[in-house]
């Protein structure tokens, strides 16, 4: 045989070998799509299922909803008189502390003064609000003031109170104002007179209310009606 021959035989087995490998490629591209819709088929059916199926409950703990409750509001109000310093002379040198004076009512009628001290301001109130509270009184309110005038002394103070007619207010100041507003009186007159010091003004105050009667109980110890003894 030719050179040409030869030549001309071995070409269209080259041709066959090159062609071979482009027809395998595009079945197995064939094969890679169809793997890839079922793929995408089967994820299709499960999700389907999942939908279907019920959800199954968590086994573990719940988790508790902390909800915030509103602390129902006192009907008891503080109000801080005076905090003052005070200096003991002790064996070892000198002691500092402080002094609380506070007023403690419900504007209802009860009314108490406390009286506390302690290294640190805030204990002092905390415990002159206690000492307060343990110390009440009952005050007699008529209408929006006070049934008659009366007259309150604690040591070298003194305190006068005079009934007001409505719309006139609190005319006091100093230690007696928080006194009278946290015992619930609206209309009053006062008059502080002796001692400046606040807790002589609050004490005598105190002393004056506490010093209040009612109409009904001296009529009823006089034996009485109210109207006989008003007239």
């Amino acid at each position: 045989m030719t050179e040409e021959e030869k030549k001309e035989v071995a070409t269209p087995a080259e041709e066959t070998t090159a062609e071979a490998p482009a027809e395998v490629t595009e079945e197995a591209a064939e094969t890679t799509e169809e793997a890839t819709v079922e793929l995408e088929t089967e994820d299709e059916v499960d999700a389907v299922e999942n939908e279907r199926k019920p959800a199954k409950k968590s086994r573990g703990r719940k988790k508790k909803i902390e909800t915030k409750e509103e602390k129902p509001q006192s009907e008891w109000s503080e109000q801080v008189v005076q905090i003052s310093r005070v200096t003991k002379v002790v064996k070892g040198g000198k002691k500092l502390s402080f002094r609380a004076i506070v007023v403690v009512g419900n504007k209802k009628g009860q009314v108490g003064i406390g009286c506390a001290k302690a290294s640190e301001v805030i204990v002092a109130i905390q415990k002159a609000i206690t000492d307060g509270r343990k110390n009440l009184i009952t005050v007699p309110i008529f209408k929006t003031t006070i049934p008659h005038k009366i007259t309150g002394v604690s040591g070298a103070g003194k305190v006068v109170l005079l009934p007001a007619s409505q719309g006139t207010g609190i005319i006091a100041g100093g230690a007696v104002r928080p006194v009278l507003e946290l015992a619930g009186i609206e209309n009053i007159e006062s008059k502080s007179l002796g001692s400046k010091s606040p807790l002589n003004a609050a004490n005598a105050t105190l002393n004056a209310l506490k010093s209040l009667r009612r109409f009904d109980e001296v009529a009823k110890k006089r034996g009485l009606t109210v109207m006989e003894m008003l007239s």
